[in-house]
C-alpha cells in the first residue's frame, strides 16, 4: 500500500502577506466605523457573540501581533503556519471569553486606530525571523503574519454575514487565507488520492491512498475560496454545501466531512 506523503511546505512572501494584512484591517477599520449601536448591539451569528465582540475581536487580531513583540523572545519556534489552525482548537473558549472582556475596553474606531499604529511600528522595525510567545506556541513573526491574514478574512466574512455590509477582501490576504487552510487540510490527512482545488488560489492533494499520477485524478473536489474558508473554520457544513451545489465532488473517496471543519 502507498505510504502517504508529508505535504510540501509553501512559502509566503513577508512584504506581500504584511501589505495584504494592513490593507484587509485598514478596510475593516473603516466599515466599523460606520457601524450604529444598534448594528453593533446585534448578534454576530457566532454563539453568543454580539457584533461589537466580533469588531473588537478584529481589532485584538491585529494588536495582538504588537503585544507579543512586546514580551521576550522564546528561544525556538514550536509552531508553523500551516499547524496553527488545528493548534487553537484547544484555546476556543479563552478566545470567545477574551473577545467579550475587550468589548468594552473603548471606543471601537480608535482602538483601531491604535492597532493600525502599532501593526505599522512592529512591520518596520521586527524582522520575519523575530520569534513570539504566544498562547498557541511560539511562532516566527512571519509565520504570525500567515495568520493574522487568515482571522481577518475569516472575520471579515462573518462580519459581513452579520451585519449585510459589503466589505471587500483584499485579494493577497483571501490567498493566503485559502492557501493556508487548504495545506492545513493536507498537512491532517497525507496523502495523494484525493485533489482539492480552491481556484484560482489552491490546489492539493490529501488523503492515504491509491496517488494518482497522470491525467484527471478520479477523486476531485472543487469549491470557490469563500465556500472553502466557511467549510474549514465550521461556519458551514460538507452536505449543506454539497446539497447547494457549490461544492463539487467526483469520485468514492471525495468525501471531506469527516475530516472539516480544521479550525473553529
Amino acid at each position: 500500500m502507498p505510504t502517504a506523503r508529508s505535504p510540501r511546505t509553501r512559502s509566503y512572501d513577508p512584504a506581500r502577506t504584511n501589505a495584504a494584512v494592513t490593507a484587509q484591517f485598514a478596510l475593516v477599520a473603516e466599515a466599523v466605523r460606520g457601524l450604529t449601536e444598534e448594528r453593533l448591539a446585534a448578534p454576530a451569528g457566532l454563539g453568543e457573540w454580539t457584533v461589537r465582540e466580533l469588531a473588537a475581536h478584529l481589532a485584538w487580531v491585529v494588536d495582538s501581533l504588537a503585544d507579543a513583540v512586546d514580551r521576550p523572545a522564546p528561544p525556538k519556534a514550536e509552531l508553523t503556519a500551516v499547524r496553527w489552525p488545528t493548534a487553537t482548537a484547544p484555546l476556543a473558549t479563552g478566545i470567545a471569553r477574551a473577545a467579550r472582556e475587550t468589548a468594552v475596553e473603548g471606543p471601537l474606531p480608535e482602538r483601531f486606530e491604535r492597532a493600525a499604529g502599532r501593526l505599522a511600528t512592529v512591520l518596520a522595525e521586527q524582522p520575519g525571523s523575530r520569534l513570539l510567545g504566544l498562547r498557541v506556541g511560539a511562532m516566527t513573526l512571519a509565520d504570525f503574519m500567515v495568520t493574522r491574514a487568515v482571522e481577518l478574512v475569516v472575520h471579515t466574512d462573518d462580519l459581513n454575514r452579520a451585519t449585510g455590509l459589503e466589505i471587500p477582501f483584499d485579494r493577497q490576504a483571501l490567498a493566503a487565507c485559502t492557501r493556508l487552510l487548504a495545506d492545513a487540510l493536507a498537512v491532517r490527512a497525507p496523502g495523494g488520492s484525493v485533489e482539492v482545488r480552491v481556484p484560482p488560489f489552491a490546489v492539493v492533494q490529501c488523503v492515504e491512498g491509491p496517488r494518482h499520477t497522470r491525467g484527471t485524478p478520479p477523486n476531485v473536489v472543487e469549491t470557490d475560496p469563500l465556500t472553502w474558508i466557511r467549510l474549514a473554520t465550521g461556519r458551514t457544513n460538507w452536505a449543506a454545501e454539497l446539497a447547494a451545489a457549490r461544492i463539487s465532488a467526483s469520485g468514492e473517496r471525495a468525501d471531506l466531512a469527516a475530516l472539516l471543519p480544521l479550525m473553529g
